[in-house]
């Protein structure tokens, strides 16, 4: 798994985060402490707001192409 970290702000970003997730071709979760959600999961992801948390993806994507989605969802 491929990992990158990001703060959720604000609502706006969580409907960012989600559109962007649901439109990549790959697996996009989220991670909180112990909890993994789907980032194609709208509710589940408002309760990451106002946190740190991990973009994780699948092994085997191009670093390139995924530190481009993280930085979108910044």
């Amino acid at each position: 798994m491929m990992t990158r970290s990001i703060d959720i702000k604000s609502d706006e970003q969580i409907t960012r985060i989600h559109r962007l997730a649901c439109e990549a071709p790959y697996e996009v979760w989220l991670s909180a402490d112990t909890v993994m959600l789907d980032a194609r999961s709208l509710l589940g992801l408002y309760a990451l707001v106002g946190q740190r948390a991990n973009v994780v993806t699948e092994d085997g994507l191009d670093p390139r192409v995924v530190n481009r989605l993280v930085k979108k969802m910044s």
